[in-house]
């Protein structure tokens, strides 16, 4: 989120914290246990977009570049005409476990992703409670100043976490470092002297780590804020673009805050990397404005996906526990808004 589109709070709160040490996943050999192999596989051809048309207009079909040998999407690889839809899942005075069974009676079916948010310190996860069995993890992993990281003073924590990360062994989504064009994280370009190319070179540090550990079940995120902040030349946000080498799936954070269309939100990175990398909209909800317009927007993001082939994950800031904000991110704040989510959810779009 930009300034006027962000947490108050600086902080991820304990209590907005799914991913806390020492929660439960079960084994998930049987659904999972091909992805090493998957990785190995030639790339499949999908569609997004090299230009950039209307806002209001859906973007032109092109194939994505070849990649290589590798899978798009990594260890968790895009599937072509379809995307998965979770969550981060966080609701009040209920369990994560219980949070996951409400949603799977009201949408029935289960989520895809599961969204965990850990501090820099944190020992990342090796299991988490409640888990759907076929839900792939989303680690979101805060970073510290860049300063920390190029020293070298980090690089045991760093080994530790790809360790952890690795002995999952199921595919894992790793968010590192989300919204660094923005201007209120510590690892954002505007907290370290105004130099994009450090978050580049953190974020390289840290791959090069967990690969040299073996977590080769990690899919990487490269997640920027819809729009930069402040919007000065020096902060756009390709300038904090590792390369196609470091990353599998380019995700971006949006909220309906100002009353912003889907198209306004996603469309700048969609246009820029859609022909290059699979899409995850890795952080989006909507806020209710007033009469029908929640689900209103919620059938508009539906229609707007639809369209635009390259995104193969959406991921619902589901939550009404985010102290820093008195919005209800859930989906179930009108009956009207939970019905227009399933019929989201009920999508061949969303099947995957």
């Amino acid at each position: 989120m930009t300034a006027g589109q962000r947490r108050r709070d600086e902080s991820v709160s304990r209590r907005g914290l799914l991913g806390l040490a020492g929660l439960g996943v079960a084994s998930a050999a049987g659904a999972f246990g091909m992805w090493k192999a998957a990785s190995r596989e030639a790339p499949v051809t999908v569609s997004g977009t090299p230009t950039a048309p209307p806002a209001s207009a859906a973007p032109t079909p092109a194939p994505f570049a070849d990649k290589g040998p590798w899978k798009l999407g990594g260890s968790v690889p895009y599937v072509a005409g379809k995307a998965m839809l979770g969550s981060y899942l966080s609701l009040d005075r209920m369990s994560y476990p219980d949070a996951v069974e409400l949603r799977r009676k009201q949408l029935g079916r289960d989520q895809r992703i599961t969204h965990v948010f850990y501090a820099w310190p944190d020992r990342l996860p090796t299991k988490i409670e409640g888990m759907p069995k076929k839900s792939v993890p989303m680690v979101s992993w805060r970073g510290p100043r860049y300063e920390k990281i190029l020293s070298g003073d980090s690089d045991d924590l760093i080994a530790a976490a790809g360790r952890r990360i690795r002995d999952l062994d199921r595919p894992v989504l790793l968010r590192w470092g989300w919204e660094m064009n923005g201007r209120w994280y510590e690892w954002s370009g505007f907290q370290n002297g105004q130099d994009p190319a450090g978050y580049v070179k953190c974020f390289k540090h840290i791959r090069k780590i967990f690969d040299a550990e073996g977590a080769d079940n990690v899919s990487w995120v490269w997640s920027p804020n819809w729009n930069s902040a402040p919007p000065d030349e020096w902060n756009r946000m390709d300038a904090y673009y590792p390369g196609d080498k470091y990353v599998d799936w380019v995700g971006v954070s949006g909220y309906n805050l100002n009353q912003e269309s889907p198209a306004t939100l996603f469309d700048p990175v969609y246009r820029k990397y859609s022909n290059r990398k699979p899409i995850m909209l890795t952080e989006v909800a909507a806020k209710d404005h007033g009469g029908t317009s929640k689900e209103d927007w919620i059938k508009d993001f539906s229609a707007y996906v639809e369209q635009r082939p390259a995104i193969g994950g959406v991921v619902w800031f589901d939550t009404d526990t985010h102290d820093a904000y008195t919005e209800h991110w859930r989906i179930d704040t009108r009956p009207e808004s939970a019905a227009a989510f399933k019929a989201m959810a009920a999508s061949p779009r969303f099947s995957a």
